[in-house]
C-alpha cells in the first residue's frame, strides 16, 4: 500500500507525471481492456472504452483521495465507461441496451480477436441473458478471476449481495445452457 502511495504521488508531481502514467497504461491495459471487452463484448469498442477510461482516469487523477486501492478506482472507471458506451450506443440506434449486446454477440464469430468456440459462444449468449448487476458480477468473478472483495470495492455492493448474484447467475446459466 505504500508503493502505492508513492506511485500516486508521482503520478500527481508534475516531473514524474507523464512517466509514472505510461506505467500506469502499460501495468493496467491489458486487465482493464479484458475487463471492458467482457462488458462491450467488441474488441473495436473495447479498445474505444480503453482509451475513454484512461483519459478519464488522467482527468480525474486529482480528485483520487486513495479511499480505495487504485486498481479499484480505475475499475470502477472502466465499468462505468463500458456501461455508458453501450448505453449512448443504444440510444443512437433507438434499441435497448439488452439489443445492443444481442447484435455484438451476434458478429463475435466473425471478430478476428474473439478466440472462442461454439461453447464458449454459447456461454456469452446465456451471460447476455442475465440482468446488468448479475452480468457484471458473473463476468467478474468467472472471467476475470476477481475476488469478491475487489469486486465488493468496485462495485459498491456488499460481499454478501455480490455472492448471491454470482449463485442466481449461475443457476440462469446453466438453466439456459441445459435448455437451449
Amino acid at each position: 500500500m505504500e508503493d502505492e502511495k508513492v506511485f500516486i504521488r508521482q503520478l500527481l508531481h508534475p516531473e514524474t507525471q507523464n512517466l509514472a502514467f505510461r506505467q500506469l497504461v502499460a501495468q493496467y491495459s491489458r486487465p482493464l481492456y479484458s475487463h471492458i471487452r467482457n462488458i462491450v463484448i467488441s474488441h473495436d469498442d473495447a479498445d474505444d472504452v480503453l482509451q475513454n477510461t484512461f483519459i478519464k482516469v488522467f482527468q480525474h487523477l486529482k480528485g483520487f483521495k486513495g479511499e480505495s486501492r487504485l486498481f479499484s478506482w480505475m475499475y470502477r472507471i472502466a465499468t462505468n465507461e463500458a456501461i455508458t458506451f453501450i448505453s449512448k450506443k443504444a440510444n443512437k440506434a433507438g434499441i435497448t441496451s439488452e439489443e445492443v449486446q444481442q447484435k455484438a454477440l451476434e458478429k463475435l464469430p466473425a471478430d478476428e480477436y474473439f478466440e472462442g468456440d461454439a461453447i464458449q459462444l454459447k456461454l456469452q449468449k446465456a451471460v447476455a441473458q442475465l440482468p446488468e448487476k448479475q452480468q457484471l458480477v458473473f463476468k467478474m468473478k468467472y472471467f476475470e478471476d476477481m475476488k469478491y472483495e475487489d469486486i465488493s470495492e468496485i462495485l459498491g455492493t456488499s460481499v454478501g449481495a455480490l455472492k448471491a448474484s454470482y449463485h442466481h447467475a449461475v443457476k440462469k446459466i446453466e438453466d439456459y445452457i441445459n435448455n437451449a
